[in-house]
C-alpha cells in the first residue's frame, strides 16, 4: 500500500509539471523495444509492480495511433467549419432529447458539482458521440507510443505512468480499448486524468469510464477542480469559458462546447 500511494502521488507530481523520464524518444518503431526496457526500469523506481511492468512489456507500436497524431486538421478550422465536420447540430437536438428523457439524473450531476447539464451533454456528445464510438485501439500500447514517440513524450509519459498505476490497483485491463490518444471512455479521459478525477458516479465502489455515469460524473469533477465557478455564465470572456479549454485547448472546441451546452440549456 505504501509503494502504491507513492507511485499515485509520483503520477499526480508528473501530471503537475515535474519533469518526465530520462528514456530517450524514438519517431519509428525500431526503437520501441529497447525504450520500453528503459522506460520499465525508471517506472519501477517509480513503484509500479510487476502487473504494470508486464503489461508495459507486451505493449506494441501503434503506427495508427502516430497517423491519427499527425493528422489532426479539424481543430484549425473555422467554426462553422469545424461544427458543420463534427455534426453540432445533431448534438444538439439529441442532447435535448436526453436531457428530457432523464432530467433528475443531469440535475443531479449539477447539483453535485456546479456544472450545467448542457456542458457535460455536450462533450459527451462530441467525443463519443453519446457512447456510440468510443475508440478502437489499445489503451496502453497507444499511450506508450506517444510516450516514446519524440513529438510530445514529457507529456504523454505521466499518463503512460497512470496507465500503469490503473493496472497495478486492477482499475483498467491491460486489454482496454479506448481512443488513438489512449483515451478512455465516454468522454475520453487520458489515463492520468482518470486515475487523478475519477468518480465512482453509481456508488457501486469502483470507476468505470465505459460507464456513462461514471463518465459523466467524472468529466463534472474535472471541470469543477480546474476552477468552474458553479451559477455563473460559461460564455466568451467568461472565467468558466476558460475553465473549457482546460478540457481541449483547441479554441473551436471551446467556442463548441459553449454554444451548444447553452443550446441544449435553452
Amino acid at each position: 500500500m505504501r509503494r502504491l500511494v507513492t507511485t499515485l502521488f509520483c503520477a499526480v507530481a508528473l501530471l503537475s509539471g515535474t519533469p518526465g523520464f530520462a528514456a530517450n524518444c524514438g519517431n519509428s518503431a525500431g526503437g520501441f523495444p529497447a525504450w520500453k526496457q528503459e522506460f520499465a526500469k525508471e517506472a519501477a523506481r517509480q513503484g509500479i509492480g510487476q502487473r504494470g511492468l508486464a503489461a508495459l512489456a507486451n505493449t506494441q507500436y501503434a503506427q495508427s495511433t502516430i497517423n491519427a497524431d499527425r493528422g489532426q486538421k479539424s481543430f484549425k478550422l473555422s467554426y462553422e467549419q469545424f461544427c458543420q465536420k463534427r455534426g453540432c447540430n445533431v448534438i444538439v437536438s439529441q442532447g435535448k432529447k436526453r436531457k428530457a428523457q432523464n432530467p433528475a439524473f443531469y440535475q443531479s450531476l449539477e447539483n453535485r458539482y456546479g456544472v450545467p447539464s448542457g456542458v457535460i451533454i455536450a462533450i459527451h456528445g462530441m467525443e463519443t458521440g453519446f457512447g456510440r464510438f468510443m475508440g478502437n485501439s489499445n489503451v496502453l500500447s497507444a499511450t506508450a507510443t506517444l510516450a516514446y514517440d519524440c513529438r510530445r513524450p514529457h507529456f504523454f509519459q505521466p499518463h503512460l505512468l497512470s496507465a500503469l498505476v490503473m493496472i497495478d490497483r486492477g482499475m483498467m485491463s491491460p486489454n482496454a480499448i479506448g481512443a488513438k490518444h489512449g483515451e478512455l471512455g465516454h468522454t475520453q479521459f487520458l489515463p492520468g486524468n482518470a486515475l487523478r478525477y475519477g468518480q465512482d458516479g453509481n456508488g457501486d465502489g469502483r470507476v468505470d469510464f465505459n460507464n456513462m455515469t461514471d463518465a459523466l460524473a467524472s468529466t463534472a469533477n474535472y471541470l469543477r477542480m480546474k476552477g468552474w465557478a458553479p451559477g455563473q455564465s460559461y460564455q466568451p470572456g467568461s472565467r468558466n469559458y476558460n475553465v473549457l479549454k482546460e478540457w481541449n485547448a483547441a479554441s473551436v472546441y471551446q467556442q463548441s462546447l459553449a454554444v451548444m451546452g447553452a443550446q441544449i440549456d435553452g
